[in-house]
């Protein structure tokens, strides 16, 4: 048998290594980013053709390369910062192992200008399939040009896996975004299509935050700066009214590099506890800086996850420093010492403890027993008796709450199975502004009126969708939408979907759009604030890779157009409510699974009152 093992060539190897750090456009535009950074420029440009397909160009005024350098800094493994195994524990720079220059070549063509501002003139280099093509003495201004065309034009079957265009540019801004935000006092911009995006001037940490996450943010930020041997955190935390229902403006950086840390996300929401509700994230933008030996940051090839030698320790000092800095800005709930008045007034407050009370009192078996020494967790067997009427009562009220909790879950989980309910021809009621009374020919419906709604707005955009656009109201003084340049690029991304949704939209100029239209029935005003609902709705789901696009949209309509609680029904709105959800496939649940209704039977309610 002859021998069948045998070396990969050069050019598959680094295609194949390639596919670790080059997965996308973004990952490109990050490495080439923080090279730039860390060739000492202050002034990063990055310039980007369709979504990073065509082009990306990242320019800077760093210190350049010699000729040598610029032809070796695209082989493998070839970097200025690692001499002996030991650097690799002291790393305080962005890119280090060397993999990301030689990956960019093996996937697109690559063109390079550099200079140093000691040489006489600067080099230009290309590269096509990791072979240099061309290499010669170039006029050049002092600093680095990289730019990578036509990105994976040798390897078809990754460029078909990339999505759309707008897609492909918010993972673009979002690598941009991160560097940027850890370099205020570097000049950044971006520029796509030859519309600049970004014009990031030098500044404050806080100037940067606000020129990234936008303008609401100016007045809503709260500093943090905590200082020991050990480690110093500082940035921003937004006030608890800045809270979202996506994670999008959280950041943490650890020696400035950006990290993903579920770990760390839990420490500052439970900072914030009980400030926000469960099921928002509040906004942060936090710095750790500590001895680079206490950080593993080679764990995973786009350095975005890394381990602390003590987790804990950062944990806790994470949670204390946004703690105290909420505190320190009164914006923790206080306890209020000062009684209520209606409270002095009982007799227990207002009258005085008599002695026959205290005897009372102190003669009590269970008095006695709390107050032994060590005997706080010891009833006496023989003193049960007086506490025999709460057990009864206890027992007795948690048998009643088990099964209203088990008939509530045998409901839930007979929905898809039981016949649809024949509803009395009476008024309905409606409960706390919330929930509408329905009286059944075998019992009683409680229907949830957003959840009821919530599915019969999703079915209806689902057939509008597959079918018949829904007819667009026209305003008659259209408003205007301003948006974060990330927001905008999302929006861009779901325009053509949402006209097929009643939605006329039209972009007007550098981040902003003008809403011509809204569906028929959604009701006129402050169409800006649901535009911009419906945006943070959809992220909410972009982390659920199990929906489509168009999906993710029609759940985000359903949620956002929905009557929420607190709305007041008249009897014909509920009757017209409860008429759709029965007229849907599937009334019994929403679209995420939350029950729109629960029966009660006649026999069910006669059993819950002891006949």
């Amino acid at each position: 048998m002859p021998d069948i093992i045998q070396l990969l060539p050069d050019h598959i190897a680094n295609q194949i290594a390639a596919g670790e750090v080059i997965q996308r456009p973004a990952s490109a535009v990050k490495e080439l980013l923080e090279n730039a950074v860390d060739a000492g420029a202050t002034d990063i440009q990055l310039i980007i053709n369709d979504a990073g397909k065509q082009l990306i160009q990242v320019i800077d005024n760093g210190v350049g390369m010699s000729e040598t350098d610029a032809r070796m800094a695209f082989e493998r493994h070839a970097t200025s910062k690692i001499k002996a195994i030991d650097d690799l524990f002291r790393i305080k720079t962005m890119g280090f192992r060397g993999e990301a220059l030689a990956s960019i070549a093996a996937v697109a063509q690559v063109e390079v200008k550099t200079k140093k501002a000691t040489d006489t003139s600067g080099t230009l280099i290309e590269i096509e399939n990791s072979i240099v093509t061309k290499q010669e003495p170039v006029a050049a201004a002092n600093g680095t040009s990289i730019a990578m065309k036509n990105l994976f034009f040798n390897v078809p079957a990754r460029r078909n896996f990339l999505k759309s265009n707008a897609a492909e540019m918010r993972h673009i801004a979002d690598e941009f975004i991160r560097v940027s935000m850890a370099y205020p006092e570097i000049f950044f911009s971006l520029t796509a299509n030859g519309q600049e995006l970004f014009h990031l001037e030098k500044g404050t940490l806080k100037q940067r935050i606000v020129q990234l996450l936008g303008n609401q943010y100016n007045a809503k930020l709260v500093a943090v700066d905590e200082q020991t041997d050990y480690m110093n955190i500082f940035g921003f935390i937004g006030k608890p009214e800045t809270a979202k229902k996506t994670r999008g403006d959280q950041y943490f950086f650890v020696n400035k590099r950006f990290i993903k840390s579920a770990y760390l996300n839990h420490a500052v929401a439970g900072a914030f506890q009980e400030m926000i509700a469960s099921d928002s994230f509040p906004a942060y933008v936090l710095f750790i800086d500590l001895d680079p030996s206490q950080v593993d940051i080679n764990v995973h090839p786009t350095k975005q996850e890394i381990k602390f030698e003590d987790e804990k320790i950062i944990y806790a000092f994470v949670q204390s420093a946004v703690k105290h800095a909420l505190a320190q800005f009164s914006i923790t709930p206080t306890l209020d010492f000062d009684l209520d008045p209606s409270i002095q007034h009982l007799d227990a407050v207002s009258k005085p403890f008599t002695a026959e009370q205290k005897s009372q009192a102190s003669s009590s078996s269970l008095y006695q027993t709390f107050t032994q020494k060590h005997a706080a967790h010891k009833i006496d067997p023989q003193q049960k008796s007086e506490l025999k009427h709460w057990k009864e009562s206890v027992v007795s009220n948690e048998s009643l709450a088990g099964s209203q909790q088990f008939e509530s879950k045998s409901v839930q989980s007979s929905f898809t199975h039981q016949q649809q309910p024949t509803i009395s021809e009476t008024d309905f009621t409606q409960l706390h502004q919330t929930y509408i009374l329905a009286s059944t020919n075998k019992g009683m419906l409680l229907i949830h009126q957003q959840n009821a709604h919530e599915r019969v707005l999703y079915e209806k955009y689902l057939s509008a969708a597959d079918g018949k656009a829904i007819a667009t109201q026209r305003s008659l003084f259209p408003s205007t939408l301003q948006l974060s340049p990330q927001d905008a690029i999302l929006l861009q991304e779901l325009t053509t979907d949402l006209h097929q949704l009643g939605y006329h939209i039209e972009p007007f100029g550098k981040d902003t759009f003008v809403i011509q239209g809204t569906p028929a029935d959604v009701d006129q005003g402050n169409e800006s604030r649901a535009i911009e609902l419906l945006l943070e709705q959809f992220k909410h789901y972009t982390s659920d890779l199990k929906f489509s696009k168009r999906e993710k949209l029609i759940r985000s309509l359903a949620k956002q157009h929905s009557i929420k609680p607190g709305r007041l029904l008249t009897q014909k709105e509920m009757k017209q409510l409860v008429d759709d959800l029965f007229n849907c496939t599937q009334p019994n649940a929403t679209s995420n699974g939350f029950p729109t209704y629960m029966e009660l039977k006649k026999e069910e309610l006669e059993k819950m009152f002891g006949r």
